[in-house]
Protein backbone atom coordinates (compact mmCIF):
# COMPACT_ATOMS: atom_id res chain seq x y z
CA UNK A 1 0.00 0.00 0.00
CA UNK A 2 1.31 3.52 -0.29
CA UNK A 3 1.46 5.88 2.44
CA UNK A 4 0.06 8.47 2.39
CA UNK A 5 2.42 11.64 2.73
CA UNK A 6 2.28 14.11 5.92
CA UNK A 7 4.31 17.41 5.99
CA UNK A 8 4.09 18.74 9.56
CA UNK A 9 4.74 22.77 10.29
CA UNK A 10 5.89 23.61 14.07
CA UNK A 11 6.96 26.96 15.69
CA UNK A 12 8.60 25.47 18.98
CA UNK A 13 9.18 22.23 20.59
CA UNK A 14 7.34 20.29 18.48
CA UNK A 15 5.35 18.07 21.60
CA UNK A 16 2.70 17.24 19.25
CA UNK A 17 4.44 16.52 15.75
CA UNK A 18 6.80 13.77 17.72
CA UNK A 19 3.50 12.00 19.14
CA UNK A 20 2.43 12.13 15.39
CA UNK A 21 5.55 11.16 13.93
CA UNK A 22 5.73 8.26 16.66
CA UNK A 23 2.64 6.96 15.55
CA UNK A 24 2.97 6.73 11.91
CA UNK A 25 4.42 3.35 12.07
CA UNK A 26 3.42 -0.28 11.25
CA UNK A 27 0.11 -0.26 9.65
CA UNK A 28 -0.59 3.08 9.55
CA UNK A 29 -1.47 4.59 6.54
CA UNK A 30 0.62 7.42 6.00
CA UNK A 31 4.23 8.49 6.88
CA UNK A 32 5.97 11.52 7.79
CA UNK A 33 7.51 13.38 4.66
CA UNK A 34 8.31 16.83 6.35
CA UNK A 35 8.90 18.31 9.62
CA UNK A 36 9.16 22.48 8.79
CA UNK A 37 9.09 25.87 10.65
CA UNK A 38 9.18 29.60 10.58
CA UNK A 39 11.84 29.86 13.20
CA UNK A 40 15.41 27.77 12.04
CA UNK A 41 16.07 27.40 15.95
CA UNK A 42 12.47 25.55 16.33
CA UNK A 43 12.97 22.54 18.82
CA UNK A 44 10.88 20.89 17.20
CA UNK A 45 13.07 21.00 13.84
CA UNK A 46 16.18 18.92 15.62
CA UNK A 47 13.80 16.41 17.25
CA UNK A 48 12.33 15.81 13.57
CA UNK A 49 16.20 15.64 12.16
CA UNK A 50 16.78 12.82 15.19
CA UNK A 51 14.39 10.86 13.71
CA UNK A 52 15.27 10.88 10.56
CA UNK A 53 12.85 12.97 8.75
CA UNK A 54 13.58 15.59 6.65
CA UNK A 55 13.25 19.51 7.73
CA UNK A 56 13.13 23.06 6.79
CA UNK A 57 12.76 26.51 7.66
CA UNK A 58 11.42 29.66 6.52
CA UNK A 59 12.12 32.31 8.44
CA UNK A 60 9.01 34.77 8.22
CA UNK A 61 11.31 37.93 9.89
CA UNK A 62 12.71 38.79 6.46
CA UNK A 63 9.54 39.28 4.71
CA UNK A 64 8.38 41.94 7.54
CA UNK A 65 4.67 41.66 7.16
CA UNK A 66 4.30 40.60 3.76
CA UNK A 67 2.53 37.28 3.99
CA UNK A 68 2.07 36.30 0.44
CA UNK A 69 5.81 36.35 -0.17
CA UNK A 70 6.24 34.73 3.07
CA UNK A 71 4.04 31.86 2.55
CA UNK A 72 5.33 31.35 -1.63
CA UNK A 73 8.53 30.31 0.22
CA UNK A 74 6.83 28.53 3.17
CA UNK A 75 4.74 26.57 0.56
CA UNK A 76 7.77 25.36 -2.02
CA UNK A 77 9.08 22.57 0.81
CA UNK A 78 6.12 21.02 0.85
CA UNK A 79 5.32 20.72 -2.99
CA UNK A 80 9.05 19.45 -2.96
CA UNK A 81 7.76 16.74 -0.56
CA UNK A 82 5.38 15.73 -1.97
CA UNK A 83 3.12 16.01 1.17
CA UNK A 84 -0.67 14.85 0.72
CA UNK A 85 -1.62 16.07 4.27
CA UNK A 86 -0.03 18.72 5.94
CA UNK A 87 -0.48 18.89 10.14
CA UNK A 88 -0.10 21.90 11.69
CA UNK A 89 1.35 21.35 14.90
CA UNK A 90 1.98 24.60 17.34
CA UNK A 91 2.45 26.80 14.19
CA UNK A 92 1.93 30.56 15.14
CA UNK A 93 1.62 32.19 11.77
CA UNK A 94 -1.51 32.92 10.30
CA UNK A 95 -1.66 31.87 7.45
CA UNK A 96 -4.01 33.35 4.13
CA UNK A 97 -6.69 32.35 2.11
CA UNK A 98 -4.09 31.77 -0.51
CA UNK A 99 -1.72 29.45 1.50
CA UNK A 100 -4.56 27.23 2.89
CA UNK A 101 -6.67 27.26 -0.16
CA UNK A 102 -3.91 25.34 -1.76
CA UNK A 103 -4.76 22.54 0.94
CA UNK A 104 -8.11 23.13 1.09
CA UNK A 105 -9.55 19.39 2.90
CA UNK A 106 -6.08 17.77 3.76
CA UNK A 107 -4.65 20.39 6.18
CA UNK A 108 -5.08 19.69 10.13
CA UNK A 109 -4.86 21.97 13.01
CA UNK A 110 -5.11 21.24 16.51
CA UNK A 111 -6.15 23.59 19.03
CA UNK A 112 -6.22 23.79 23.30
CA UNK A 113 -10.17 24.31 23.56
CA UNK A 114 -13.25 22.89 22.70
CA UNK A 115 -14.33 25.04 19.30
CA UNK A 116 -16.19 26.37 18.78
CA UNK A 117 -15.05 28.21 22.46
CA UNK A 118 -12.15 30.05 23.11
CA UNK A 119 -10.69 30.71 19.14
CA UNK A 120 -7.22 32.25 19.04
CA UNK A 121 -4.62 32.66 22.45
CA UNK A 122 -4.82 32.41 25.99
CA UNK A 123 -8.03 29.43 25.84
CA UNK A 124 -7.04 27.98 29.16
CA UNK A 125 -7.34 30.91 30.91
CA UNK A 126 -10.33 32.04 29.60
CA UNK A 127 -12.12 28.68 29.96
CA UNK A 128 -11.14 29.03 33.85
CA UNK A 129 -12.80 32.67 33.62
CA UNK A 130 -15.65 31.41 32.28
CA UNK A 131 -16.23 29.30 34.89
CA UNK A 132 -16.53 26.14 32.47
CA UNK A 133 -16.87 22.64 33.99
CA UNK A 134 -14.67 21.15 31.44
CA UNK A 135 -11.58 21.99 28.87
CA UNK A 136 -9.91 20.07 26.03
CA UNK A 137 -8.77 20.48 22.63
CA UNK A 138 -9.78 19.96 19.42
CA UNK A 139 -8.66 19.07 15.95
CA UNK A 140 -10.17 20.55 12.76
CA UNK A 141 -10.15 20.74 9.10
CA UNK A 142 -8.33 24.35 8.36
CA UNK A 143 -9.92 27.00 6.59
CA UNK A 144 -9.34 30.42 5.82
CA UNK A 145 -10.85 31.59 9.07
CA UNK A 146 -9.19 31.16 12.15
CA UNK A 147 -9.61 27.62 14.24
CA UNK A 148 -12.77 27.21 11.97
CA UNK A 149 -13.51 24.20 10.10
CA UNK A 150 -15.15 21.32 9.85
CA UNK A 151 -13.99 19.08 13.47
CA UNK A 152 -12.65 15.89 13.13
CA UNK A 153 -12.17 15.28 17.03
CA UNK A 154 -12.38 16.56 20.49
CA UNK A 155 -10.90 15.25 23.51
CA UNK A 156 -12.35 16.62 27.04
CA UNK A 157 -10.82 16.94 30.39
CA UNK A 158 -12.36 18.22 33.75
CA UNK A 159 -11.40 21.53 35.25
CA UNK A 160 -10.64 21.09 38.58
CA UNK A 161 -10.45 23.51 41.65
CA UNK A 162 -7.34 25.82 41.78
CA UNK A 163 -6.50 25.27 38.08
CA UNK A 164 -4.10 27.49 36.67
CA UNK A 165 -3.69 28.14 33.26
CA UNK A 166 -0.81 26.03 33.55
CA UNK A 167 -1.81 23.33 35.00
CA UNK A 168 -5.02 23.14 32.77
CA UNK A 169 -2.87 23.23 30.14
CA UNK A 170 -0.84 20.66 31.23
CA UNK A 171 -3.50 17.98 31.00
CA UNK A 172 -5.15 19.42 28.02
CA UNK A 173 -1.67 18.45 26.21
CA UNK A 174 -1.70 15.16 27.90
CA UNK A 175 -4.68 14.84 25.30
CA UNK A 176 -3.81 16.56 22.46
CA UNK A 177 -1.08 13.62 22.10
CA UNK A 178 -3.69 11.35 21.92
CA UNK A 179 -6.18 12.57 20.45
CA UNK A 180 -4.11 14.16 17.14
CA UNK A 181 -2.77 11.02 16.19
CA UNK A 182 -6.20 9.41 16.04
CA UNK A 183 -7.66 11.57 14.11
CA UNK A 184 -4.79 12.05 11.88
CA UNK A 185 -4.39 7.76 11.42
CA UNK A 186 -8.43 8.37 10.58
CA UNK A 187 -8.25 10.88 8.30
CA UNK A 188 -5.31 9.20 6.45
CA UNK A 189 -7.52 6.53 6.00
CA UNK A 190 -10.08 8.38 4.06
CA UNK A 191 -12.13 8.63 6.99
CA UNK A 192 -13.86 12.10 8.36
CA UNK A 193 -15.93 11.02 11.26
CA UNK A 194 -15.16 13.20 14.43
CA UNK A 195 -12.83 11.06 16.98
CA UNK A 196 -14.22 11.91 20.58
CA UNK A 197 -11.82 11.19 23.30
CA UNK A 198 -13.12 11.02 27.29
CA UNK A 199 -10.66 11.87 30.27
CA UNK A 200 -9.16 8.53 31.49
CA UNK A 201 -6.98 10.83 34.20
Amino acid sequence: MSHKRVAILVSGGGSNMVSLVDSMTGDHPARPCLVLSNDAEAGGLKKAAARGIATAAVDHRPFKGDRAAFEAELVKPILEAGADIVCLAGFMRVLTEGFVSQFQGRMLNIHPSLLPKYKGLNTHARALEAGDAEAGCSVHEVTPLLDDGPLLGQARVPVLAGDTPESLAARVLTQEHKLYPAVLRRFAAGDRSPVQLAWEG
